[in-house]
């Protein structure tokens, strides 16, 4: 067996992000998405240093669309944590009221039978 070089170490670098990421995402319930684009995005470029040294050629295709697919995430969570109708669970931020929340209740109809 050979020892390591520095592309392969850098390959496991990245193979250990995508794995965080993996399990980050299995065991939080409420993963924040910047986390977890980000992490699975740096492990695909550091997958892909290693492959560039490395070659092979499906796994660095399947790196081209990991890196795609977190960067699609990382600009919709970013879309979606700037747009000004987001909810954030439970707590109504960034949400303007409702125009029924500030009007008063309407009053109850009339019965028609001339009461006083």
């Amino acid at each position: 067996m050979t020892g390591l070089d520095s592309a392969s170490l850098i390959g496991f670098a990245g193979m250990a992000c995508i794995i965080v990421a993996y399990a980050y995402l299995t065991w939080n319930s409420a993963p924040n998405p910047f986390v977890l684009h980000g992490t699975n995005l740096l492990g695909a470029a550091l997958l892909t240093v290693s492959l560039l040294v490395h070659t092979n050629w499906p796994s660095l295709v399947l790196e081209g669309f990991w890196a795609a697919i977190a960067i699609y995430g990382l600009v919709k969570a970013a879309r979606e944590r700037n747009s000004p109708s987001r909810l954030r669970e439970g707590s109504g931020e960034g949400v303007p009221p409702s125009p029924s929340a500030t009007r008063p209740p309407p009053a109850p109809p009339a019965s028609g039978r001339g009461e006083r």
